[in-house]
């Protein structure tokens, strides 16, 4: 209930305090997605084994950005004969299980590497297999394929699913790590 410059005193103080709290909130996205990006990096590099480097990078990945279930394609062959290769699974429930190959356009993943363009999915339909586990089974809210480049070239596709959605944060995470994901798959 300040009047007069006690006032416009107040409202610079509280206008300092957003600004400084927005600031804060920015610098820890940013800590937390450099970080994050740096363990990756660090986590893969020297990596020989593609399917360990596969396992290795869902089992961490999935968590991190509140993925249930995830699966990693790698591009195989050259030309006509390019396909994509079941490279790893996360939190598969092995009942309906992935194909072992894919086309280029087939699905999803297939139309990920075909395009070479990410794909958020915010709206899942009806009829999906449930994310599943011991003790519940949840129907995915989003999911992302993400292709993941090497000097203009898809060299492999993710595809994560969750319960929850992705945020900002974590899609400007997953796009920036396919790019380190690229180098190492190369």
């Amino acid at each position: 209930e300040a009047r007069g410059e006690v006032a416009e005193l107040k409202d610079n103080i509280n206008t300092m305090i957003d600004n400084l709290r927005l600031t804060t909130e920015r610098n820890t996205e940013q800590d937390w997605l450099k970080t994050n990006l740096a363990r990756f990096t660090n986590m893969l590099q020297g990596q020989r084994d593609l399917s360990t480097v596969g396992r290795m990078l869902l089992s961490e990945l999935a968590p991190l950005v509140g993925a249930q279930h995830g699966v990693i394609y790698r591009v195989a062959g050259d030309g006509e004969a390019t396909s994509l290769r079941l490279l790893s699974a996360y939190a598969s429930d092995g009942m309906r299980g992935h194909p072992e190959r894919l086309k280029l356009g087939q699905g999803l993943v297939g139309q990920c590497a075909q395009d070479a363009e990410r794909i958020l999915i915010t709206e899942m339909p009806r009829e999906i297999t449930p994310i599943s586990s011991g003790v519940f089974k949840v129907k995915p809210k989003s999911a992302i394929v993400l292709p993941v480049h090497f000097e203009g070239q898809v060299k492999a596709v993710i595809e994560l699913a969750s319960a929850g959605s992705f945020t900002d944060l974590q899609l400007s995470f997953l796009d920036q790590l396919t790019t380190s994901i690229g180098i190492v798959l190369n």
